[in-house]
């Protein structure tokens, strides 16, 4: 089976995420909240290294809902920094507390975090024909202007590089490449986008 990145052994992790989640359209607020801070985490890091860590995240913040998390202080990033298996980089989780109100705020104004992001490709998946790893960008137009625009708005951790990785983890771009068996089951999986 040939997935989108090179086989190890030790990436049985990367591959269940590879296959059940990575392109797959999400429009689930929380979700979409969850995977926006884990790539922001992610950030001079492997995602691999992340995902072994996703659990206790989820634990720190209590399962990324954007809500709760808007009402963290820096106290309880003190304390999560103390936390096992936590990314001890304090500007970091301090990002997620402050993208966490600036997503609260683009729900208010929009309906919805989901409504926003997937209005900058008139709500479509934008699929790519790569047939190798080398030719999938690291950013591209669409990945700098929504990076632009949520820093406009005051988050932080969300460069071009960044926002392109998150833009292929929920769907809004699928990157599998040409031959990859999860390249048609992610599209299928786009369900009518409903606004709110």
């Amino acid at each position: 089976m040939q997935r989108c990145f090179p086989q190890h052994a030790h990436q049985t992790l990367y591959c269940h995420y590879h296959d059940t989640e990575w392109g797959v359209p999400v429009y689930d607020e929380r979700l979409l909240f969850e995977m926006l801070c884990l790539e922001g985490m992610q950030a001079g890091l492997s995602f691999e290294i992340v995902l072994k860590k996703r659990e206790a995240f989820k634990k720190a913040f209590f399962d990324f809902h954007p809500e709760k998390v808007a009402r963290m202080t820096l106290e309880d990033v003190d304390a999560i920094l103390q936390m096992p298996g936590i990314i001890r980089n304090r500007r970091k989780l301090c990002s997620i507390l402050n993208n966490a109100k600036v997503f609260l705020e683009i729900q208010k104004n929009l309906g919805s975090f989901a409504h926003y992001l997937w209005g900058f490709t008139n709500h479509k998946t934008l699929v790519n024909h790569w047939k190798t790893l080398k030719e999938v960008p690291c950013f591209s137009d669409l990945s700098l202007l929504v990076a632009k625009d949520l820093k406009k708005r005051g988050m932080s951790f969300v460069g071009k590089k960044i926002i392109y990785s998150y833009l292929q983890a929920v769907g809004v771009i699928n990157d599998h490449l040409i031959g990859c068996p999860y390249r048609e089951k992610s599209s299928s999986k786009q369900e009518l986008f409903k606004t709110p």
